[in-house]
């Protein structure tokens, strides 16, 4: 596989709008620095480009000065600003706002691996002057721009054991795979969370995500994770809402529009990439041999969907859905009012019905059952289609 694969946005001019700040959100490591810089070097030398860094102290406290004349001095005779890691600069909305208000000629790109912090930074001083995207680890969708279909289906489950990073997904070895995804998990994963949130028990927080790893495709129960972690719901709470916003889990909630039974006040957590989950839990074997093949089937199949909505532009809301006499669905969309439930196995012995009660409650839905065979089509986003096209 070529060792540049090309991203959903290779061509970041098309997000580039006047005065607007262009802000690429992602977890650490998918590739966001280089897809900037790639784009940047593409612009040629007549373009001059100013790029920095919220690791840079020195910048960093000119660009959280909030002094007019000092930024418009450093970013003078520049035609485009990079501020890598922006979410490590306080006030750095103030002062990208300066920079926008006072220069509106200026592009300005900034990125951040912790929308959390990002987020509540550039919150109320860029209202209306952003443009905020968000890049994930590589998607199935990137992927099949090199790769045909039979080539997809061959690899899946190297995709669903050791995950969708572009480092993991240029390495030659299973070793190697399995060495980059230890490294990301211990060493970078959590990076933001434990520095800006002042975790005081990092072992915890590492606990809680073990945990969750378990627990892929089920409800999660508060108290029972306060219980065995000895701290506080709350606490538990606060933690799980991190590593949401610092792009580690995925929350998906209960669906219900009319039924009294149905379950709407838990919550299920998937990983934003399998191979860290399973690096969580050290398991790198392949599906004949796990017990848990199903879950992460449902995981792989969950943030795949989230990826290719997102790269088209498709904003529905997703859910599970279940009643307390135990019919569920693994997933619900709900676009433009109405309902698409989609229910994944890995190898159904036989193509399972939606449940009687489910289509009696939402006639109007449609169902579908996603496995290794028809997964493709499940990926070919366009809702105005029926969810046919091409793959982005």
């Amino acid at each position: 596989m070529d060792s540049l694969i090309a991203r959903e946005y290779e061509d970041l001019s098309s997000l580039m709008l006047p005065r607007r700040v262009l802000v690429i959100y992602g977890p650490r490591r998918v590739g966001k620095t280089t897809l900037i810089n790639r784009y940047l070097d593409s612009l040629g030398a007549n373009v001059r480009v100013l790029r920095t860094s919220g690791d840079n102290l020195s910048e960093l406290n000119l660009l959280s000065s909030q002094e007019s004349k000092l930024l418009l001095d450093w970013s003078s005779g520049y035609d485009t600003v990079f501020i890598d890691e922006a979410q490590r600069i306080p006030n750095i909305g103030l002062g990208l706002k300066i920079l926008i208000d006072a220069r509106p000629e200026l592009t300005i790109i900034a990125t951040g691996s912790s929308s959390f912090d990002l987020a509540n930074k550039l919150g109320e001083p860029l209202t209306g002057r952003q443009v905020p995207v968000k890049l994930y680890p590589l998607s199935i969708g990137e992927l099949h721009k090199d790769l045909n279909d039979f080539e997809i289906k061959r690899n899946l489950e190297d995709f669903l054991i050791f995950g969708m990073y572009p480092e993991v997904r240029t390495a030659v070895s299973s070793a190697q795979k399995r060495l980059i995804l230890n490294e990301l998990t211990e060493g970078y994963l959590l990076k933001d969370i434990l520095e800006l949130e002042r975790i005081k028990k990092p072992k915890v927080l590492s606990n809680l995500l073990s945990l969750i790893s378990l627990q892929v495709g089920s409800e999660v129960s508060l108290t029972e994770l306060s219980n065995k972690l000895g701290i506080d719901m709350k606490t538990v709470e606060r933690y799980l809402d991190l590593l949401e916003k610092s792009f580690v889990l995925y929350n998906l909630r209960g669906f219900s529009r009319n039924l009294r039974n149905e379950v709407t006040r838990t919550s299920k957590y998937y990983f934003y990439d399998t191979g860290v989950r399973n690096a969580l839990i050290q398991n790198h074997n392949p599906p004949a041999l796990r017990s848990d093949i199903g879950a992460l089937w449902e995981n792989f199949m969950i943030i795949e969907r989230l990826k290719a909505r997102s790269y088209n532009n498709i904003y529905a809301h997703d859910y599970f859905w279940r009643t307390w006499e135990q019919k569920e669905i693994d997933l619900i969309e709900d676009y433009e009012g109405r309902l698409h439930a989609y229910e994944f196995k890995w190898s159904p012995k036989k193509t399972p019905k939606a449940p009687k009660i489910f289509q009696e409650t939402y006639a109007d839905a449609s169902y579908t059952v996603v496995t290794p065979e028809n997964f493709l089509e499940y990926l070919r986003v366009d809702f105005s289609t029926g969810y046919t096209g091409t793959l982005a």
